[in-house]
């Protein structure tokens, strides 16, 4: 794998890595998984013991893993609120760039939000963009997109019903609509993005991966995901004509698919082996 490439599309957030080792090795499952396991994975990424704890508690804190006692051991496990947000990234990367069309339905969401929710607002802003809104101003969003379940369900969870209005529309035929497109997302450094996955990850695709033991296959597969799960914030599923990422989009999907894929089981093997617990017991 290119070391500058690949470097540049790793989110450097250890709290934001934990979640995609669990999402990637342990859910759908409701298992509990070693703490002190969790915290050498990260270290593999050359995150401190340190900051693996911090980590760890901050998710614990924001109710998304739970801290079970087994002993002198401690465990983790996702939260039924992890679970639902995992759920719902799935099936956002996994259907990304595969069924690419043009939209007939628009989903505008308009919020006048006070400041003291500011909270709830960046909350909202940052999973609006996991689901391919664009932004045209402050307070305007859009989506090429029927999001109207997702969006209702959305502020209802956040409580801002109150806050925001949702309407659903078409785009009129006459304008142009790549311009639009291209102040609402940044396609310039989507196309780069995806050139960039392209290079840091092809040369495991296909023959290139036979070589990689249970531990390189872990770190290929774990950067492979964390990088390909910034992609829904950035792409918002239009087709070339509107977003033109000149085929790099189809070439990182299908490799994103194919190295997820093959790389399965030697990677899983790594993180069990790793995560197993010093002595007989482990908690179920």
């Amino acid at each position: 794998m290119t070391e500058e490439p690949a470097a540049a599309l790793f989110e450097r957030r250890p709290q934001s890595l934990v979640i995609t080792l669990l999402g990637a090795y342990v859910y759908p499952e409701d298992r509990t998984v070693w703490s002190g396991g969790l915290v050498r994975l990260l270290g593999e990424f050359g995150f401190s013991a340190g900051a693996a704890r911090v980590a760890l508690a901050r998710l614990t804190r924001r109710d998304l893993l739970a801290r079970v006692r087994d002993g002198r051991l401690a465990h983790y496990r996702l939260t039924p609120r992890a679970a639902a947000l995992l759920d719902e990234g799935d099936r956002r990367i996994f259907s990304l760039g595969r069924d690419v069309r043009a939209a007939k339905v628009w989903t505008i969401l308009w919020h006048a939000i006070p400041e003291e929710r500011r909270l709830e607002r960046g909350r909202l802003a940052r999973r609006l963009r996991f689901l391919g809104f664009g932004s045209v101003q402050d307070g305007v969003w859009i989506s090429p997109h029927d999001r109207e379940r997702e969006v209702a369900a959305l502020l209802e969870e956040l409580r801002l019903v109150g806050h925001a209005a949702v309407l659903l529309a078409r785009p009129a035929g006459r304008l142009d609509f790549e311009a639009f497109a291209a102040r609402a997302w940044d396609v310039d450094e989507l196309t780069k993005r995806y050139h960039a996955f392209v290079i840091a990850f092809g040369g495991h695709a296909p023959a290139g991966r036979d070589g990689l033991d249970d531990h390189e296959a872990f770190l290929v597969r774990t950067r492979l995901v964390h990088a390909f799960r910034q992609f829904p914030f950035l792409d918002p599923g239009l087709p070339d004509d509107l977003v033109p990422t000149h085929g790099h989009r189809a070439q990182a999907v299908g490799l994103f698919h194919d190295l997820y894929g093959s790389l399965a089981e030697p990677a899983q093997r790594h993180f069990d082996a790793t995560t197993v617990p010093p002595g007989p017991r482990r908690p179920r």
